[in-house]
């Protein structure tokens, strides 16, 4: 039986599809479709420029980490003007402590003048694996930033759907007001023949004057609605308000497709929000293995090429001041040394508890995500279930609802009946063509949340 209503259903909407195609062959089509509305999310949106100009961010931030092994080689070039008295002692340095070793049995305020110029190189040329981890870390930065991305342009495409959806709604709503206007003027005309020929009284006229009125007041409520509506699209796609079209056959085109369509199975792990979690979790995974990694020990390849002048000879006499310009005497040297702290052990320890902590809560939050989109796709589905009977039910609703009103509106030309049955009559008419407009919004608005869920949009364009 179900089958059989449903093949109702669908050879119903594909008549309705042919009408409305037939109608608008008859005129240019300059509508614009979702299909089109969602490309220019993704290319022209001004709501993601702050989030690719984040990508750029962790970008440089991974090419940076390219360059983490290279060399520290440094060159100082410096000339001193001062006293050269010393005496033996150690010390703690806490800062800059001035090189002055020669200690003498006798102080002297004497003035020399010293220069010094020197080249260094401190290469890490072992540090097992933390380098390459850094790399690592980056890398997965930029992953979780264009995940990132692609999560909110999802949202804002979601967003762009919804918004679509609800104008293509207005714009029926508008049509069938406008179709309740004419006929309201009809009856007014009606009335007014009527009551020259003195069948009716003419305070029927003030009345359907009265209801055309609230017939139109509504009817700019809802083109205000629908501009409110244009306003927000433009603002996300980046297209003039003046340029968008609704296309208006979508959503019947859309209603017959759907119900001869197999539905498809979900796509969840490739969902723009599993993702998303998924990459926190890998990060995670990576800062692990980064700090294991920091705290081995570092070998590293050390030398120096230096070269001095002072004003003071080696037998220690005090020349003149310009016998410091210049370098006498030069040095080098070269050598391997291994860096470690044994406290590195507990620190590392301390810092591994934090790190799985982090992934595991990255863990539960891409769980608890993935059991929400379970979740929604089985509600989801009885919803859909329920809109689909609906939908058969309310072409019933309305073939009655028109017959009833043609009815009344027959007999009320005739005299027969009063402008207070008419009015009943229209309304269950607008009423019943209202509910239509309702349940076409509410089964796609519904179609697309399942597509939404399931990363299944495309399918639907």
């Amino acid at each position: 039986m179900f089958n059989k209503n449903k093949a109702i259903l669908i050879s119903a909407w594909s008549w309705i599809l042919l009408v409305f195609s037939v109608a608008k062959s008859q005129t240019r089509d300059t509508s614009v479709g979702l299909r089109d509305l969602l490309c220019r999310v993704g290319k022209q949106s001004a709501f993601l420029m702050s989030d690719s100009a984040a990508i750029l961010i962790k970008l440089a931030e991974q090419n940076a980490a390219k360059y983490n092994a290279l060399p520290a080689f440094t060159l100082n070039l410096q000339g001193n003007l001062g006293t050269n008295n010393n005496l033996p002692g150690g010390y703690f340095s806490y800062g800059i402590v001035p090189g002055n070793s020669r200690v003498r049995n006798e102080g002297s305020d004497a003035t020399i003048l010293t220069d010094l110029a020197i080249a260094s190189l401190n290469w890490t040329i072992y540090d097992f694996g933390e380098k390459k981890e850094q790399r690592n870390v980056a890398a997965s930065d930029v992953l979780v930033e264009q995940s990132r991305f692609n999560q909110k342009k999802y949202d804002l495409e979601a967003y762009v759907i919804d918004t679509y959806l609800q104008w293509l709604q207005i714009e029926d709503l508008l049509a069938i007001q406008t179709q309740n206007i004419d006929r309201t003027t009809e009856i007014r005309q009606s009335i007014m023949a009527l009551a020259k020929s003195g069948i009716k009284a003419g305070v029927d006229t003030s009345i359907a004057e009265a209801e055309i009125s609230r017939l139109r007041s509504n009817y700019l409520e809802l083109d205000g609605q629908r501009q409110q509506l244009k306003i927000i699209l433009s603002a996300i796609t980046g297209t003039s308000a003046e340029q968008l079209k609704a296309d208006t056959a979508y959503s019947t085109r859309l209603i017959a497709q759907s119900l001869a369509a197999v539905s498809n199975d979900a796509n969840n792990a490739q969902h723009p929000i599993l993702q998303y979690y998924r990459s926190l979790y890998q990060n995670s995974l990576q800062k692990a293995q980064l700090v294991k990694k920091s705290f081995y020990p570092a070998i590293s390849l050390q030398g120096a090429v230096w070269g001095r002048g002072s004003s003071v000879s080696a037998g220690d006499e005090f020349r003149a001041l310009g016998k410091g310009l210049g370098l006498e005497r030069g040095n080098y040297l070269v050598g391997v040394g291994i860096t470690y702290d044994l406290f590195d052990i507990k620190r590392r320890q301390l810092q591994m508890k934090t790190q799985e902590a982090v992934t595991h809560y990255a863990d539960e939050q891409y769980k608890e995500k993935q059991l929400l989109l379970n979740l929604n796709e089985s509600k989801l589905n009885a919803r859909l279930g329920t809109m689909k009977q609906k939908l058969l039910e309310i072409p019933h609703q309305l073939s009655a609802a028109q017959a009833a009103y043609r009815q009344k509106l027959s007999l009320y030309k005739n005299g027969l009946i009063n402008i207070v049955e008419l009015n009943i009559a229209l309304s269950v008419l607008y009423r019943a063509e209202t509910d239509l407009i309702a349940a076409k919004y509410m089964y796609c608005k519904t179609l697309f949340e399942k597509a939404i869920n399931s990363n299944q949009v495309q399918s639907l364009l």
